[in-house]
């Protein structure tokens, strides 16, 4: 709004000056005046017209003309770019700062957690998750090559409150037999994207985010952050939603 008002000013001042070198050819303009050059240019950029400043010449005219054209170009342009900017959805997808792996049905399991920050709920969503790391081929080529990481569940047909992304660490896994020194040494790195319908603009949002191998806990377990009330409505309490527990001082 900041933006727009100074442009708004701006424009007429421009003009302004350039009714200037007609001051002759609009009534009731006191000469060499730029204030009533600058009134005058936001009666006609506005198109309000008051009818005790008018244009009398045909140079005037001329400009009054180019000015209410530049007004109507300007006003579709802004009223599409903040329709543009506040109808936009936003996802507000909080994701927790670090990943654990842990047992999980006896298992080990890397998991790390999102939440829906918005009361709004989040259809069909999905998420995709990408390992990527340094690697070096047979020829002896560095390139940086990414990974599909299959997960538990990668769908939902409603994102509420909170959703713990599970990824099962097996022969098929990226992680298999690795550790935070050997996931340290290929840089890797954990690729997240999210996408869903918005329920209120019926719109679709993304959200990303990325784990480092700093990131990624070794024998944790995410803190429990789900409360029931005395209704039975479920809540997150989203003071703990990026604590977990180390299972060895369990």
């Amino acid at each position: 709004m900041t933006l727009i008002a100074l442009f708004y000013v701006a424009v007429n001042f421009l003009f302004a000056f350039i009714y200037l070198t007609a001051m002759d050819g609009i009534a009731n303009v006191r000469s060499h005046s730029l204030s009533d050059a600058f009134f005058f240019s936001i009666q006609t950029l506005s198109t309000v017209g008051y009818g005790s400043m008018y244009p009398t010449s045909l140079y005037a005219q001329i400009l009054v003309t180019i000015e209410i054209l530049v007004g109507l170009v300007l006003l579709a342009i802004l009223t599409g770019l903040m329709f543009a900017r506040f109808s936009r959805p936003t996802s507000k997808v909080l994701f927790s700062k670090i990943a654990v792996v842990g047992p999980y049905n006896g298992v080990p399991t890397l998991m790390f957690r999102a939440a829906n920050k918005r009361d709004s709920k989040i259809l069909e969503a999905k998420i995709q998750v990408s390992f990527l790391q340094n690697e070096i081929s047979a020829e002896g080529h560095q390139l940086r090559r990414f990974y599909d990481v299959n997960l538990t569940r990668s769908r939902t047909p409603v994102f509420g409150l909170s959703w713990l992304i599970m990824h099962p660490i097996d022969e098929n896994s990226p992680f298999y037999k690795t550790t935070l020194e050997s996931l340290q040494d290929v840089d890797a790195e954990l690729w997240i994207s999210l996408s869903g319908l918005d329920e209120t603009f019926a719109s679709t949002i993304h959200s990303r985010y990325l784990y480092k191998a700093s990131d990624i806990l070794w024998n944790h377990r995410f803190v429990d952050i789900f409360s029931q009330d005395e209704w039975g409505e479920w809540f997150i309490d989203l003071g703990n939603f990026h604590d977990a527990h180390n299972l060895e001082e369990i």
